[in-house]
């Protein structure tokens, strides 16, 4: 089984809504930084950072929903399923925290 091709992201699309997200999650983190800063109630902090983390897992199910539209199909379609297919568990099981 040869491995998976590599090629630009699968995200092209949905590149400029992911760079979106990500400055606006980059802007959460800040936030939350400074609101240590302001030495800020922690349930306030602990907030802001909730909402941060959120916003980075949704740009990861993007990322994830991307990659299984394209690059997965593709795979399977080239008759490479069984190496896309487990390059996508390792990246879910990566993703997830397991």
């Amino acid at each position: 089984m040869s491995a998976p091709l590599r090629s630009r992201g699968s995200y092209q699309a949905s590149k400029e809504e992911l760079l979106r997200r990500f400055a606006r999650a980059a802007g959460q983190v800040n936030g939350a930084a400074e609101m240590v800063r302001a030495d800020r109630y922690c349930p306030e902090v602990l907030t802001q950072l909730s909402a941060a983390i959120a916003a980075l897992e949704r740009i990861g199910y993007l990322l994830l929903r991307d990659h299984v539209q394209h690059c997965v199909a593709e795979g399977i379609a080239a008759g490479e399923g069984d190496a896309y297919l487990d390059e996508l568990m390792a990246s879910i099981q990566r993703f997830a925290g397991r």
